[in-house]
């Protein structure tokens, strides 16, 4: 890496984790059929569950309690379905290796990086110690944190606080339509890489900055560099 490609990296990046940094949403669907099961609800199917990518597990958990008709609290529904959760994140989280390569870079030319999820502070925590990504992070933000999740852009304001950086310099990367509609609306530029390769051409990812349709198929490290050091 040159001096010249590390004066004009200026900007601070944004990480969504799950489905953008990890892949993790298998451990999301059945966390949720687990806990939805025990509450009597069957035949809860993947295509249910793409609902929810890239909503706040307390939304998510929201609108179960109202379609099903669950009789325990949002509270404590969250909190059983974080539990379910963090037992299949420890040990079974899978970093995606270009996003793993392309943290490697930005840390090699001193970018402050931050995770801005809506899962929970002890989900975040344990992918980031499990998959050893927290060691680069300068900053990380929960949706439960914030007054409200993505699309609001609370979580990308609150992550851009705590680096210093103003919301102009920052590059969100995002894999879902919220996460995208919640970059800009903090005024903030975003890479998109969608976690659903057929909805590419929803009119949030096509208004990306810079846009892999293809998914992480398409997503190197490389030409999001090479973006975000001459075209960004």
């Amino acid at each position: 890496m040159t001096t010249d490609s590390r004066a004009r990296v200026r900007q601070a990046v944004l990480f969504d984790l799950d489905g953008t940094l990890v892949d993790s949403e298998a451990n999301y669907f059945e966390a949720g059929r687990e806990l939805l099961a025990g509450q009597g609800v069957d035949g809860f199917s993947w295509e249910d569950h793409l609902w929810s990518v890239g909503v706040s597990t307390r939304e998510t958990v929201t609108y179960w309690k109202e379609r099903y008709a669950l009789g325990p609290s949002v509270d404590d529904l969250l909190a059983e379905k974080n539990r379910r959760y963090l037992e299949l994140a420890r040990t079974n989280t899978r970093t995606y290796p270009e996003m793993r390569r392309f943290v490697e870079l930005l840390h090699g030319a001193g970018v402050p990086m931050a995770v801005a999820s809506g899962s929970s502070r002890a989900a975040i925590d344990a992918i980031l110690d499990g998959t050893g990504l927290g060691g680069f992070m300068t900053a990380t933000v929960s949706a439960d944190e914030v007054p409200a999740g993505k699309p609001a852009p609370d979580v990308f304001l609150e992550a851009a606080r705590r680096l210093g950086a103003p919301a102009a310099g920052c590059v969100v990367l995002e894999d879902a339509v919220p996460g995208v509609l919640a970059a800009h609306a903090a005024g903030m530029r975003c890479i998109a890489v969608p976690f659903l390769k057929d909805q590419a051409d929803d009119p949030a990812f096509v208004a990306a900055e810079l846009l892999f349709p293809g998914g992480q198929a398409e997503f190197t490290a490389t030409a999001a560099y090479s973006w975000l050091t001459g075209g960004g």
